[in-house]
């Protein structure tokens, strides 16, 4: 009787602790936040565990209900889960997949395992379920920031370059053509410096938004750097095509901008095209082609498009030659002045000498400031020409000083790009201290080209330059940036006109027309006058008899020389 009684008692404690210990596998199936569903192919039933209900709205206690879940994943899902519920028959133990459920929101990593008997048959499985909503959503933001531009929408430089190789190889394949526009948005450091870079952001973000428009299966589009934008076109033909959507981007471009602000901004574009197979071979290469005549429509007067071809190759090679030499220059030598006298129009006495800068490069060819000026500028090497231009001019000037004791004009020509620098006037200055040089003697060229600039900035440093003594010279003017409006406010000394104005006036009555207003706007202003580029008789008898015209220069009366040359002009006048 004691026996039996100790072994009810066992198998009483025996079934408490299980009971004990299934209710805590319970909690820690309720508490684990996954659901899990246990198939017995044995005896043919189901039982589910955990979170089931977050998931499903039913419970399954038959194994033969399984497939009934497939109802509950997004069509797109559907497939794999199936796969999934027959994953022995694929010969695996063990399979997980991140599936999504049919309210197209929820995703769930699905996990299923598998239990066989000694003869490997399956006789028990478990699926796990396990909500990776979160975990989904930040590796789709990963992956949206490694292929794509968060403020446009469009792919980023990257994922866009690997897009226009498959561009290039299926036209390499089909023998097809393919299409690259580079766009950059003309002068946006200004929208960024005077509105803020808030606006700017503004300006990129609907481009981008207008250009993602644009694109389809055959048109890919980039926000390729801050405000430069690329699309790609596979096989361009019919509103696909580099004509068609230049003009949607000009369409839309021609009304100004409605800012968030409530404000206007009006913007404009520079084009760069090339393409494959024409251009080049590669979808770098290509980009690189797009780019060097983006640049050069933006140096041409901005707001164009303009296509890559030889003659454009060329003069490109041409300027990375001069660049490079230039860069070797800066550092060693090859510069040299010439200088052109000036002459006075009524008795033809030596008003000064106009300073002009020579380069000589590594290979011995001569070239001009046309050329070399403009890429100096570009790279930064012009202050340290413009140095060299500002220390040896006044130190030749100040030599014939004391030889000849001539009380003549030095004229220096100033960049845009150097006379910007915040430390430009101090350095004039240091350097006409430096070699005792009298500032009233000192006449400084700047062109029409620094009037597209802060324009207070500009009349400041004229007014501390004529502060000093030193002239100021407006020079080549007429040719470029239309500064009537503003020339009443430049505190300038003399006006100097234009040559192409000078060869066409007694060709042409609008020429002769612009010489003679100018001329009289000048008197009125108290400017003095010169003429450049008079290269004839007749040009100099016009000028001096019919427009009053008070300084001549040009190859008539002296051309450019050396030093020599300039010492033999003012032996003559001693």
């Amino acid at each position: 009787m004691d026996d039996l009684r100790y072994q009810v008692d066992l198998l009483t404690a025996l079934n408490q602790k299980l009971k004990a210990e299934e209710r805590m596998y319970r909690l820690f199936f309720d508490t684990s936040m996954r659901a899990f569903l246990y198939i017995n192919y044995e005896n043919g039933t189901a039982e589910t565990l955990g979170s089931f209900d977050k998931f499903f709205d039913f419970t399954i206690n038959e194994a033969a209900r399984l497939p009934e879940l497939e109802d509950y994943f997004s069509e797109d899902s559907v497939e794999n889960f199936r796969r999934l519920i027959f994953v022995e028959k694929e010969g695996k133990d063990r399979q997980a997949l991140d599936l999504k459920l049919k309210d197209d929101k929820t995703w769930v990593c699905v996990d299923v395992s598998v239990f066989k008997n000694e003869a490997g048959e399956p006789v028990e499985k478990i699926f796990s379920f396990t909500d990776v909503t979160k975990q989904k959503q930040h590796q789709e933001e990963l992956s949206y920031m490694a292929y794509y531009d968060y403020a446009t929408g469009l792919y980023n430089r990257n994922y866009f370059i690997t897009k226009l190789k498959d561009f290039v190889d299926k036209a390499g394949e089909r023998n097809a053509v393919v299409s690259v526009m580079l766009i950059d948005i003309d002068d946006f450091h200004h929208i960024n410096d005077s509105k803020g870079l808030v606006t700017g952001d503004e300006v990129i973000q609907n481009l981008g938004l207008f250009i993602h428009d644009l694109t389809e299966d055959n048109v890919i589009a980039s926000r390729f750097d801050s405000d430069i934008f690329c699309i790609a076109i596979f096989d361009p033909c019919g509103h696909r095509s580099v004509d068609t959507i230049y003009r949607s981007i000009k369409e839309y471009l021609s009304k100004p901008m409605k800012l968030t602000d409530m404000t206007d901004e009006s913007v404009t574009v520079s084009v760069g095209v090339a393409e494959y197979p024409e251009s080049s071979d590669n979808a770098l290469t290509l980009i690189n082609c797009a780019e060097i005549v983006m640049y050069k429509a933006k140096r041409q007067g901005r707001d164009s498009i303009k296509f890559f071809d030889t003659a454009i190759l060329n003069s490109f090679l041409k300027e990375v030659s001069i660049e490079n030499k230039l860069k070797e220059a800066v550092t060693g030598s090859g510069f040299f002045m010439n200088y052109q006298p000036q002459f006075n129009a009524k008795n033809k006495r030596l008003r000064g000498v106009e300073a002009l800068l020579r380069w000589q490069d590594s290979d011995g060819n001569l070239i001009g400031p046309a050329q070399f000026i403009p890429i100096a500028e570009r790279n930064g090497t012009i202050f340290s020409i413009g140095d060299f231009v500002l220390n040896e001019s006044i130190r030749q000037y100040m030599e014939w000083k004391k030889k000849f004791d001539l009380n003549v004009i030095l004229c220096i020509n100033i960049s845009s790009v150097q006379y910007g620098k915040p430390d430009f006037v101090p350095k004039v200055m240091a350097t006409l201290n430096k070699y005792g040089m009298n500032p009233e003697l000192l006449e400084l060229e700047v062109t029409e080209a620094l009037l597209k600039e802060d324009f207070k900035q500009i009349t400041d440093k004229m007014l501390e330059l004529r502060d000093y003594g030193v002239r100021v010279s407006l020079d080549n003017f007429g040719s470029g940036f239309s500064s009537l409006a503003l020339l009443k406010g430049l505190p300038v000394n003399t006006l100097k006109i234009d040559k192409s104005f000078i060869e066409g006036m007694l060709k042409d009555d609008a020429s002769k027309v612009i010489v003679e207003s100018v001329i009289d706007m000048a008197k009125k202003l108290g400017l003095l006058t010169v003429a450049e580029g008079v290269e004839t008789g007749e040009q100099l008898d016009y000028l001096t008899e019919h427009t009053g015209c008070d300084l001549i220069q040009g190859f008539y009366l002296g051309k450019p020389t050396d030093e020599a040359g300039i010492e033999e002009l003012m032996l003559r006048l001693v």
